[in-house]
């Protein structure tokens, strides 16, 4: 399995505060089968250790500790971008905070509360306009997609895709954010379960996930955290994925 969207770094964001941290989350990670974790600090005003440029030489510094501790992950570069960061960020900051700074995919962060005015038309035009694919972290957390799912259609419609998390599809109908996590997977039209990980044992694991999702779901969700992650990776096309449950339907729940 791979994970596209994890704190991993440590001291830079809300992530592990020491390497041994970083060290601890990855190897859980190992444990449950996860092969490859995208490193995905905050890049937002409020995590101003977090730069860009810096990024791809810090997960060297991981990648060397966690060869030495003897832990089989590959870690990828990126960044949980938020939209106002990269409205003022330059070409070679969006460039360094996509994956493995391909260019090519770029994890932006969802907000949990009010949508900024021309929330759909700023992805295109600070990434889309740049050939750079987005993949929408955590869309079912969103209030305004919760309370309006057709809101979220309209921007997965444009080519957006969708990133949900394994905690929201372990808490499945008992709250908003997993009722939607759930119909978004249901209905075919997220692409990626990622854990969000700050630490080890804190949120949903990927295993979990695949556990959580009724039987009927399976086979998507194991393309969510195995194909779709790895094209993503690779800046390919993404395969065609097993069909969904609730084909076009597009209610979200």
């Amino acid at each position: 399995m791979i994970d596209l969207h994890c704190h991993l770094l440590p001291g830079i964001d809300d992530g592990p505060s020491e390497i041994q941290g970083s060290v601890a989350l990855a190897e859980s990670a190992w444990r449950e089968g996860v092969t490859a974790i995208a490193a995905t600090p905050h890049a937002r005003d409020d995590h101003p250790d977090v730069v860009a440029h810096e990024l791809s030489g810090r997960c060297d510094t991981l990648r060397a500790e966690l060869s030495r501790q003897e832990v089989p992950v590959e870690v990828v570069s990126g960044a949980e971008v938020d939209l106002a960061w990269a409205l003022g960020a330059s070409e070679q900051d969006l460039m360094d905070a996509t994956y493995g700074g391909r260019g090519t995919d770029v994890l932006v962060e969802t907000p949990y509360g009010l949508l900024p005015p021309g929330f759909e038309d700023r992805l295109h035009d600070v990434f889309a306009s740049r050939g750079i694919r987005v993949l929408l972290a955590h869309p079912e957390r969103n209030r305004v997609f919760q309370s309006d799912p057709r809101r979220l259609a309209t921007i997965l419609d444009r080519g957006i895709m969708a990133q949900v998390t394994a905690d929201a599809l372990v808490q499945g109908k008992r709250t908003s954010s997993g009722k939607l996590a759930q119909a978004l997977v249901a209905e075919g039209v997220a692409q990626v379960i990622a854990s969000d990980a700050h630490r080890p044992g804190g949120r949903g694991s990927l295993l979990d996930a695949m556990e959580a999702v009724p039987r009927a779901d399976r086979a998507r969700a194991r393309w969510m955290v195995e194909d779709a992650p790895a094209a993503i990776l690779a800046g390919d096309p993404l395969p065609s994925p097993p069909p969904a449950r609730r084909v076009l339907r597009k209610r979200f729940g």
